[in-house]
């Protein structure tokens, strides 16, 4: 039969400490008959008495009194294991994150977290550092980028200007500048969270294809920056309907190729990044601006 071993112990020092049944169980904070047959339990796994029940009081036989102070211990050790639980389960998740998602979503998801008992500390990153934060373990889990067809969230990519666009999809060849060059060049930029071979190479492939001069789509070093080249321009910024919505700017989808950014929750522990998936669905959706 098993014997709790550490409930034993606890009631046993607790009637020891007091030397009276009714009191040592109070003591531990359990009923007076469940200390009784948590000690009887023991008594019989070990197959020598605890205490001498003919006196009055809790007296201890020279069996118990030479268990007591392991008894002790194994209490002592068992509360330090509690301890250490709570501080464990309190203590910060780090996760990697896009730069571009929004402060209110990040503290939302954080709050729904908590529910969840999960409490996290957010470390904003370019798709590539999210991934080399992973791999050295200085996170312990990323939300990764990756292609569309791999993902949990997608977030559809269209361009986004300053001025307001034609109605319908954006056609890259509709970006060529005439040989009276009335119109004017517009580039499209790049925000460093789109620097990524599935997003990124497809643009430049349909770029070269169509004939704009490499100039005209190009990588911005900074999302700020990029931002502020379009404001003070006619130029386009490849990003998602929500932050053309968080920017100020019109948003189109492209017409060729169709673009998607693609997210995945990944940990150097799988059951981390499974304890969040399905939770917290939702709100990493509204994080990454995913439909």
């Amino acid at each position: 039969m098993d014997v709790d071993l550490v409930g034993g112990a606890r009631a046993f020092v607790a009637v020891s400490e007091v030397g009276s049944f009714t009191g040592g169980s109070a003591a531990a904070g359990i009923p007076q008959p469940v200390a009784s047959r948590r000690i009887a339990a023991l008594e019989r796994h070990w197959g020598e008495r605890l205490f001498d029940r003919s006196a009055r009081r809790a007296r201890l036989t020279p069996f118990g009194r030479e268990l007591l102070p392991r008894a002790r211990q194994l209490v002592r050790l068992a509360d330090a294991l509690e301890q250490d639980a709570r501080r464990a389960r309190l203590r910060p998740l780090l996760i990697a994150v896009p730069g571009l998602c929004p402060t209110r979503a990040l503290a939302e998801l954080d709050a729904e977290a908590r529910a969840h008992e999960l409490f996290f500390e957010f470390r904003p990153a370019a798709p590539a550092e999210r991934l080399d934060l992973l791999h050295a373990r200085d996170v312990r889990v990323a939300l990764l980028a990756v292609p569309p067809d791999e993902a949990s969230w997608t977030v559809p990519l269209g361009v986004a200007g300053a001025v307001d666009l034609h109605r319908g999809p954006v056609h890259l060849d509709s970006l060529r500048v005439g040989r009276s060059g009335r119109a004017p060049r517009r580039t499209i930029r790049i925000q460093p969270e789109d620097d990524v071979p599935h997003v990124r190479d497809r643009l430049l492939r349909q770029r070269d294809a169509v004939g704009l001069p490499p100039k005209q789509v190009v990588v911005a070093d900074s999302l700020s920056g990029a931002v502020a080249e379009v404001l003070g321009s006619a130029d386009l910024l490849l990003c998602s309907a929500a932050q053309a919505v968080e920017f100020g700017l019109h948003w189109r989808p492209l017409a060729e190729p169709v673009l998607a950014r693609g997210y995945e929750l990944r940990a150097e522990v799988a059951p981390d990044a499974d304890r969040l998936r399905v939770p917290l669905h939702e709100a990493l959706a509204r994080c990454l601006g995913a439909s």
